[in-house]
């Protein structure tokens, strides 16, 4: 067995710590999540009010498209990632239960910030949704299910939060069976360059203004504007998702490409 002399510096003492990005910011991988946690502690309680206003209400148009296009049929297993106040939870589950046949409708919510599930339990009492739920406080790069347990999986405005991208569309990949859907909308790039340049300069000034007025935290919001710039546009999200195995990769954009969602199936 060789061994290193005394006087020898170890090599991983100089390896500089991964970085992730944390809006415009670098920050230790090890930090983002703790930090992103810390904005979503922040803004739970007005988080879907803060939707509405950001968008002009048009955020419920294309949560509407992304679950028309998953189609959850009753009996399917389906797991909303990052969904905790469960808006695309109550609509995969209203689609299912509206459906032919009478096994029970079945999705799962899986978000890492009690929070923001905490919102979502409530708004699910709230509106006599106790059946055919589950919430689950978890990691998206790090799932605390079984393989090939889900028939569809579905993330919303949650996966450029994560810290490791390639990550979350791994284990996206092993929780789904065989022949299961993948389906990921996200704000993404839009198709109309002098269009995207005037849509960043709205947003980096509206989001923290309302953030302010509303939420009465513009750091938050100033953070989700930075991440919303720094996530990979359309054909390179498309291409790490056929690195992490996934087939049939295609894209929708909406809005002119402020929102794009993306679709893929697990062979």
């Amino acid at each position: 067995m060789s061994r290193a002399s005394p006087d020898t510096p170890d090599p991983s003492a100089s390896e500089p710590a991964a970085q992730a990005s944390f809006g415009f910011k670098d920050v230790p991988a090890a930090e983002k999540a703790g930090m992103v946690r810390q904005v979503f502690e922040s803004v739970a309680p007005r988080y879907d009010l803060m939707n509405d206003l950001m968008s002009g209400g048009v955020h419920r148009l294309w949560k509407n498209a992304l679950v028309d296009v998953a189609n959850p049929r009753p009996g399917e297993k389906f797991l909303d990632v990052a969904g905790g106040t469960g808006d695309i939870a109550f609509r995969l589950l209203a689609r299912q239960a509206g459906g032919k046949g009478d096994e029970p409708a079945d999705v799962t919510v899986c978000d890492i910030n009690p929070a923001m599930l905490a919102v979502g339990r409530d708004r699910a009492v709230d509106r006599g949704l106790l059946a055919g739920l589950t919430w689950t406080t978890g990691d998206a790069e790090a799932l605390p299910f079984p393989d090939r347990r889900f028939d569809g999986y579905t993330i919303a405005f949650g996966l450029r939060n994560v810290t490791d991208i390639d990550k979350a569309l791994a284990e996206a990949h092993r929780v789904l069976k065989p022949g299961g859907r993948f389906y990921c909308l996200e704000f993404s790039k839009m198709t109309s360059a002098p269009l995207g340049r005037l849509y960043d300069a709205y947003s980096e000034r509206a989001l923290p203004f309302f953030g302010r007025l509303v939420a009465r935290d513009a750091e938050s919001y100033r953070y989700l504007h930075e991440s919303i710039r720094r996530f990979p546009p359309q054909r390179e999200l498309a291409r790490r998702l056929g690195r992490a195995g996934f087939a049939n990769v295609a894209w929708r954009d909406m809005t002119l490409g402020v929102v794009a969602l993306h679709s893929a199936w697990r062979i």
